[in-house]
């Protein structure tokens, strides 16, 4: 209770600081957890999540509605402390954590992930359209 309002109390500060303002980075909307890069292909794509720490089973994917889901839990951590038992200096985030992606007309049957070194990767195979260039309605 205490941090999220030493939270509040740093984002109402930070938002009366009119440099914060012309700070292009200041309403940047891209998280600083799970750090992704997504590329594509005429067949897939290939996203690569940083998710450093996290157990495999504690992942969980999903691709609903041409949106990919991937979340993680995490507990907390048994870091080390001082004599009372204080935690001297804490940076390491816990708890759950989620990214969504559009990435549409995915073959989920032929979706392929792996989780290594602290890395997600998925291999997204696009759905194939039959050889006439698609589902071509003709006007009659």
């Amino acid at each position: 209770m205490a941090n999220d309002i030493e939270r509040r109390k740093n984002f109402f500060d930070d938002m009366m600081n009119v440099r914060n303002w012309t700070n292009p980075s200041f309403f940047d909307e891209t998280p600083d957890y799970m750090k992704t890069d997504i590329a594509e292909t005429e067949k897939e794509y290939r996203v690569k999540v940083d998710m450093p720490g996290f157990n495999k089973k504690d992942i969980h994917i999903s691709y609903n509605n041409n949106v990919l889901t991937i979340t993680g839990h995490r507990d907390t951590f048994a870091d080390e402390s001082d004599k009372e038992g204080n935690v001297l200096h804490s940076e390491r985030s816990y708890g759950q954590l989620s990214r969504q992606y559009r990435l549409p007309d995915v073959d989920i049957d032929k979706v392929n992930a792996k989780y290594t070194d602290g890395v997600l990767i998925l291999t997204l195979p696009k759905l194939t359209l039959n050889g006439d260039g698609g589902n071509r309605i003709e006007i009659d």
